[in-house]
């Protein structure tokens, strides 16, 4: 299985582009917000993989991050949501978007991306809302900055520690630490993010307390 890809940008199309390897063309599906962060033609990128396998069909989907990634597993476990429905929702919201989503049980804010309805989207919030806490502390990994082309499997990449969890998982472990259960925890800090963007980790912190606290 490919698990990332490495290359030059040799194509860019609406939902995909075309990835070469070493003169090997790989066709990548990405949504809007992944192509969007993706350089020029001609130049080098990077991508998390997952492949997906029909009987008359076999599709690369590509992602910047492993979360990402990881939540499109999880979002195409869901009953009702094919792989065009998480792309189209991890488009929209962005992996930390849909962490915080789904952590409120906010399923109006998944409904919001194209072709997902309202049972589809209560269907998402329902059953994974027990992921988002693990989901959160995943965090985020920047895109590769490598400069060689290589295929890489499912083998875990490493990352700069200070870039491997974000603010919003480095709050949700602080109060983890500090006696809150996941869940709780996990839905102070998504309300917290969402009403303090680009907060850093110790503004996420005070303000789940807020929400914490036995009238807050």
């Amino acid at each position: 299985m490919i698990g990332r890809l490495s290359g030059r940008l040799g194509h860019r199309a609406s939902d995909h582009v075309l990835i070469d390897v070493k003169g090997v063309g790989y066709v990548v599906f990405v949504s809007e917000r992944t192509l969007a962060a993706l350089p020029a033609v001609g130049e080098f990128t990077s991508l998390y993989t997952d492949l997906l396998v029909r009987e008359d069909l076999l599709q690369l989907f590509g992602f910047l991050t492993m979360a990402e990634k990881e939540w499109h597993r999880l979002l195409m476990g869901v009953q009702g949501i094919g792989a065009k429905a998480s792309v189209a929702i991890l488009g929209t919201l962005g992996p930390e978007g849909v962490a915080r989503a789904i952590a409120l049980g906010d399923w109006s804010a998944i409904k919001a991306a194209p072709g997902v309805g309202p049972k589809i989207a209560q269907r998402v919030t329902n059953e994974l809302k027990g992921k988002a806490p693990t989901m959160m502390a995943l965090g985020s990994a920047e895109p590769s900055t490598q400069t060689g082309d290589v295929i890489e499997t499912d083998a875990p990449v490493p990352v700069p520690e200070a870039k491997q969890v974000s603010g919003q998982a480095e709050a949700l472990s602080a109060l983890q630490n500090l006696g809150y259960g996941s869940g709780e925890a996990a839905s102070a800090v998504a309300e917290a993010a969402g009403t303090h963007d680009g907060a850093d980790t110790a503004v996420l912190i005070r303000e789940a307390l807020k929400r914490l606290a036995p009238n807050g």
